[in-house]
């Protein structure tokens, strides 16, 4: 029983932290987000921040793959929607970069994020949204929407133009212009996989 309080606990203060943070993250900036009153917001010691991230980079992190996991259900939400697999794919796709124009994903995911973490083309999440797209892809593919080209190519190209779009849109002075742009290019590569009707 102690066991799983002092579990309980830990998982309380982690919930804490990342709530505090995420906060300051997007009022403030990461840079400018300082530890103590991350802490003293969250009503914890700056150790208890420590233990659980490793320190500020390692809970951008954790903030990072919090947004990320309420990504992901808004974007299965919009894929759900469609009327059949490729249409779901495609809204899937859009609604990823209609997120883009959201101030707290903007300033969090796509301008702090990649300025302290690296290229986040390789961040641990896009492994997983790069299977789902594969996987995907290859459905399309055996079902005869999809021309036969490799679904690993295919994917990694049509997420990379996605995430650059998004990186685009987030830092654009009228992101709701450049989001106009990118939705219209966007389909017209995509639908290049398609199989011609005639063919």
């Amino acid at each position: 029983m102690a066991a799983k309080r002092r579990a309980q606990m830990v998982e309380e203060t982690r919930a804490k932290l990342i709530q505090a943070a995420r906060r300051a993250f997007a009022a403030k900036g990461y840079a400018a987000s300082s530890m103590d009153d991350l802490t003293a917001e969250a009503g914890l010691t700056r150790g208890a921040l420590y233990h659980n991230f490793g320190g500020k980079k390692g809970l951008l992190q954790a903030v990072i793959d919090q947004m990320d996991a309420e990504m992901l259900v808004r974007m299965r939400a919009a894929r759900e929607k469609a009327d059949n697999a490729w249409l779901g794919f495609m809204e899937e796709s859009i609604a990823y970069m209609e997120m883009a124009l959201e101030p707290e994903i903007q300033r969090i995911m796509l301008l702090d994020g990649p300025a302290v973490l690296g290229d986040p083309s390789q961040w641990p999440n896009q492994n997983a949204c790069l299977r789902t797209t594969m996987e995907t892809l290859q459905g399309l593919i055996d079902e005869g929407t999809v021309r036969p080209v490799d679904a690993e190519a295919a994917a990694r190209l049509l997420n990379g133009a996605a995430l650059n779009a998004a990186l685009w849109i987030a830092a654009a002075d009228e992101p709701r212009a450049v989001f106009e742009k990118v939705v219209e290019a966007f389909r017209s590569l995509a639908e290049g996989l398609l199989r011609s009707e005639s063919g």
